[in-house]
């Protein structure tokens, strides 16, 4: 028994229909739970004042401020000291000064890189948009990071990359910590006020996943 070709596309758009008209009541469905109102939309809560105590006492925002302020530490230090010690030990003829702006450059570099490669796993974008996220949002912590990590190595060690002097590992401890520390407010506020979030993918229950597949199943049975 064979159907006629109007009769198959007549089938295939009410399918289509169905499917956007099943999409509209799930975005409207979770509206409605997330406002008692009716006359609502969905909207983001806004973030209390930046004077409260109740703006700094996300347990959430401050778990992840963490994570990321650790991940910026890891790239930073890493671009940072290398930097120095091949300078220092290849180029000795380099002016401090000199050398710490260049290890600092270096770390914001190795830092963006790792940020992007990161985001590019964690969001599925290409490099540029996830090199354009890293940048917008964490360039200014970088920037922050790296002139307390060199200032505090500045302080105890002038500059000077020594593997061998225990000295030098207590000041590179010292500044990493320091380097950790002072952008932490910053991400925060960033992340708290400013609503810095990564996108969640899409999430669909039972029901959901079980009309998309009879939707699927319709079409490719009369579409094909």
């Amino acid at each position: 028994m064979s159907f006629p070709i109007q009769s198959i596309h007549s089938i295939c758009k009410l399918s289509a229909t169905s499917r956007a008209l099943n999409v509209t009541r799930r975005w409207a469905a979770t509206c409605s739970s997330h406002n008692s109102d009716s006359s609502k939309s969905c909207h983001k809560p806004k973030a209390p004042a930046i004077t409260s105590s109740e703006f700094w006492s996300d347990p959430t925002t401050w778990q992840r401020t963490r994570v990321n302020t650790f991940r910026c530490l890891i790239g930073c230090t890493t671009g940072d000291f290398s930097s120095m010690w091949y300078l220092q030990l290849y180029h000795p003829d380099v002016a401090p000064v000199t050398c710490m702006a260049i290890s600092m450059a270096a770390g914001i570099t190795t830092s963006l890189a790792l940020e992007t490669v990161l985001l590019r796993r964690s969001m599925g974008v290409t490099h540029t948009a996830a090199f354009k996220t890293a940048l917008g949002m964490s360039f200014v912590s970088m920037l922050a990071m790296e002139a307390t990590e060199n200032a505090v190595d500045w302080y105890f060690t002038g500059g000077q990359v020594m593997l061998q002097d225990p000295k030098f590992w207590v000041a590179a401890a010292a500044s990493a910590a320091a380097g950790y520390i002072v952008p932490l407010p910053y991400n925060y506020w960033r992340l708290r006020a400013l609503g810095v979030t990564m996108p969640a993918p899409a999430t669909f229950d039972h029901d959901d996943h079980a009309s998309e597949k009879r939707d699927r199943d319709l079409l490719s049975g009369t579409c094909m």
